[in-house]
């Protein structure tokens, strides 16, 4: 494909199959994502259809392909096109010279009398225009088999008519001297602007190259080879070969084959190429590991859970390969100026050598007489008008800034599933923060200890934990797991009974106590301290003894340490924050309001947050969710954007459109903000795009000249629209520093 109006063709023939869903081509990346029932449509038929158009697949890929087959065809076929190109601009770049020295004998005094002769002039020519320039020719194919056109068509009908009018001079000079003028050639426009497009093609290759490299970074984490236990001993085999279940040991400085789940030792693990997170991660038995992330200190054995796509790296890339080949509802409008953009070209380029024939000049610009009169003025401003207003631009305008941002975003731990959700982010104006699991951290912690009767703080955690130690609570977990860290020694609990909703009892050194809710005897012992600790949303449990209140243990679901900077940010950024819990209204607002939150939806239940979600679109706001739990999962899909915690479940990770590969709150805002930073690219692309193209348009067809002289020679043409697509393709890549 060379330009917007080739996709629109390809994405048009493949959405007319019967049991095609959708068809998206993506012009940059050179690939067409298509949805399509298995059982009515055959591989077979895409073929036939991209083939009807004038195009043909290069490769067919199905599910079964590997990224990293995929990958190693893209990188082949890429470099293929480069070294092509290389040579033919090599060679057709010391023709062009030659041709153009032989061409302005009166320029170029010092030049061999023989490059002066038309007929050596031809000659060199010849290569440059057939060879040089034939992949220009499917153009013209598409003009003459298919009856419609690209920007092939622009290239080859305008330096195919320099060439032949300057053929038709040099075999039949006679025709036109009888004219009263010297007969002039073209060899030179024609060749430069052939070599110079081509020119312009390689640098944009190369820079697509650049553009894609996110994914074959990501490709390149795989590890090849994995150590597996068979029969008490550890043998080497390729990673294609671990099957689910298998035992693998991992070792220090390795790269983790597949992922799995930890049976035995423990260790640090660089996780950055999956979170965006630099520092490495402690993990023990139990802990789940990530394929291609690496060991950093102690050896352990896993449990293979998933392989091959089915690993956190595969559906990575999957997602990053969607993002970059789907379209955003602005590049449609884009592709659709595009479709009838180039027939149009063709005929203001027709009209005006008509008119210029009718009414040009004998003279030139520069002043001195034109060769073959208003026929050559005529000719000039035709191949102006095809050759300035080649659409590349406008096509790469938008999915190369897709490629690089949705690629720089996985580096940061951002998944954006789609183009559409990019462009979406950029109008977001409400959030709706889930608050266990996404606000907080989803895990109790013990918070305070304050200690009656001069008993001492450690005492009344040794009590407490030694009680719980039976309990299956989540409160209970919070209390066992601080003593443990405060290496505290349990005592021997007797009798041990639990009260659902009330607490726990037991006897410890002969004596009963009791942790939980206090008895209302017991409540003006606690005073305004309980009351205090519950206003900032804590659970509050009394230790206790037949005969009095020991002390308070308060236990509540943190806020990650980013929560309060992330909610800042958004607020500054003119963002409506909006909390979302089902607690009570006290201590939703106590959490609210240490976050620095303003509007609370309290006492939801899980089947309630959609329908909060559709009040606030209803009030015409933007909003996007952010959760990490099953019962996220409808308001995630219900809302414009749904922003899916990494940490979280696996449903909530599918319906989200972006997924953040760890709990950071801060990659919120950086979301938002990465969304327009693109958007604001691809306006600045899009505007130079129409400029190059429109803007010169008039000048080329010489508007200008019967009033200042001014004509555009075919020559800065071309390098003007070589240098649109460059500075289009230069001004994506500014995303890769997001």
């Amino acid at each position: 494909m060379h330009c917007a109006s080739c996709a629109g063709k390809i994405e048009r023939a493949l959405s007319e199959i019967t049991g095609v869903q959708s068809a998206s081509v993506n012009f940059a990346s050179e690939s067409v994502l298509v949805e399509f029932e298995e059982k009515i449509v055959l591989e077979s038929s895409f073929l036939k259809a991209v083939e009807s158009v004038g195009y043909k697949l290069e490769k067919t890929l199905t599910v079964e392909n590997t990224e990293e087959h995929t990958s190693h065809l893209n990188q082949t076929s890429r470099q293929e096109q480069v070294k092509t190109f290389k040579t033919k601009l090599i060679i057709g770049g010391i023709l062009a010279v030659i041709i153009f020295l032989g061409s302005f004998p009166e320029w170029f005094s010092f030049v061999p009398e023989f490059l002066n002769n038309n007929w050596i002039l031809l000659i060199l020519t010849t290569p440059v225009q057939f060879w040089v320039g034939w992949q220009f020719y499917a153009g013209l194919k598409l003009l003459i088999k298919y009856r419609t056109a690209d920007m092939n068509t622009l290239i080859a009908v305008g330096t195919l008519a320099a060439y032949f009018y300057s053929v038709v001079v040099t075999i039949f000079p006679s025709f036109f001297i009888k004219g009263g003028v010297i007969p002039a050639i073209y060899f030179d426009t024609s060749a430069i602007i052939i070599v110079l497009i081509l020119l312009g093609k390689y640098f944009e290759i190369l820079m697509k190259g650049r553009a894609s490299e996110a994914i074959k970074k990501l490709i390149g984490l795989q590890p090849k080879i994995a150590r597996i236990i068979k029969d008490g001993e550890e043998i080497e085999i390729s990673i294609s070969e671990v099957d689910v279940g298998d035992l693998i040991v991992a070792r220090p400085g390795e790269k983790i084959p597949v992922d799995g789940e930890i049976i035995e030792g423990e260790s640090e693990i660089d996780e950055s190429m999956i979170t965006g997170e630099s520092m490495p991660v402690s993990k023990k038995k139990g802990d789940t590991v990530i394929g291609s992330t690496i060991n950093k200190f102690g050896t352990f054995t896993f449990k293979a859970t998933k392989i091959g796509k089915d690993t956190v790296l595969s559906q990575i890339i999957k997602m990053v390969e969607e993002a970059q080949g789907s379209k955003a509802p602005i590049q449609r409008m884009a592709d659709l100026i595009s479709s009838y953009f180039v027939p149009t070209v063709i005929i203001v380029a027709i009209l005006t050598f008509i008119v210029w024939i009718i009414f040009g000049p004998s003279f030139s610009a520069l002043g001195g007489p034109v060769s073959g009169g208003s026929f050559a003025f005529a000719l000039i401003n035709f191949v102006a008008v095809l050759i300035i207003a080649c659409p590349c631009a406008l096509g790469l305008a938008t999915p190369m800034a897709i490629m690089v941002s949705s690629g720089s975003s996985a580096k940061k731990g951002i998944l954006i599933k789609d183009a559409t959700s990019l462009e979406i982010a950029n109008k977001i104006n409400t959030v709706i923060l889930d608050k266990t699991g996404t606000l907080t951290e989803g895990k109790p912690q013990l918070t305070d200890i304050i200690a009656f009767n001069n008993k001492d703080e450690k005492e009344i955690l040794r009590f407490s934990a030694s009680l719980e130690q039976r309990s299956e609570h989540s409160l209970a977990k919070a209390v066992i797991k601080k003593a443990k860290e405060e290496k505290i020694d349990f005592l021997k609990v007797h009798n041990f009974q639990a009260s659902p909703g009330r607490g726990v009892t037991g006897e410890i050194e002969g004596k009963k106590y009791f942790l939980g809710k206090i008895a209302t005897s017991l409540e003006a012992k606690v005073g305004k301290r309980k009351e205090s600790l519950e206003i900032e949303g804590k659970t509050v449990m009394v230790l206790s003894s037949s005969e009095e209140v020991l002390g308070l243990i308060a236990v509540a679901d943190v806020l990650k340490k980013e929560s309060v900077e992330a909610i800042k940010k958004l607020k500054e950024a003119k963002i409506d924050v909006w909390m979302l819990t089902g607690d009570n209204k006290k201590t939703a607002e106590a959490i609210a309001k240490q976050a620095g939150i303003d509007k609370v939806m309290s006492e939801v239940l899980p089947n309630q947050k959609s329908e909060k979600v559709q009040e606030l679109q209803k009030q015409g706001k933007v909003v996007a969710m952010i959760g990490d739990g099953i019962n996220d999962a409808p308001a995630l899909a219900q809302a414009d954007i749904g922003i899916a915690m990494g940490e979280g479940t696996d449903i909530a990770m599918e319906s989200a459109n972006i997924t953040l590969m760890r709990g950071d709150l801060m990659l919120i805002p950086e979301t938002i903000e990465i969304s327009r930073k693109t958007m604001r690219i691809i306006k600045q692309n899009l505007f130079w795009a129409f400029f190059y193209n429109s803007a010169f348009i008039p000048i080329a067809a010489g508007v200008l000249f019967p009033f200042f002289g001014i004509l555009l020679n075919p020559i800065f043409a071309a390098m003007a629209m070589a240098f649109s697509s460059l500075s289009v393709v230069l001004n994506s890549l500014r995303l890769k520093k997001i």
